[in-house]
């Protein structure tokens, strides 16, 4: 199994910035891809950014030019940079991780349990 430690949210100016953090953690023997998603009460998750095992990035439209996600292989862990941040931004954001384990020997998809970022004056 692999657990999933989220950091960094929180309450912040329009305009602000944050750094969130997700920790892998478990028997784990590779990391692939990983990423972060939002969302709000009432609609869908929504892709947000992601991180490919060599380092390539994909952003939404919505967040290009304002978040950077960056990851640190020897740690197993995922970096989201968030600046100029809007109130549109206030949502819950998870982790999401491919990874494999000792016990699964195949990648499978992990979820963080999320992190909460409100965007407000």
């Amino acid at each position: 199994q692999v657990q999933l430690v989220e950091s960094g949210g929180g309450l912040v100016q329009p305009g602000g910035s944050l750094r969130l953090s997700c920790a892998a953690s478990g028997s784990i023997i590779t990391v692939n891809g990983m990423g972060w998603y939002r969302q709000v009460p009432g609609k869908q998750r929504d892709f947000v950014a992601a991180i490919t095992g060599d380092g390539i990035t994909n952003y939404a439209d919505s967040v290009k030019g304002r978040f950077t996600i960056s990851r640190e292989n020897a740690k197993n862990t995922v970096y989201l940079e968030m600046y100029y941040l809007k109130p549109e931004d206030t949502a819950v954001y998870y982790c999401n991780v491919e990874a494999a384990t000792v016990h699964t020997m195949t990648l499978m998809d992990y979820w963080g349990l999320g992190t909460q970022v409100t965007v407000s004056s």
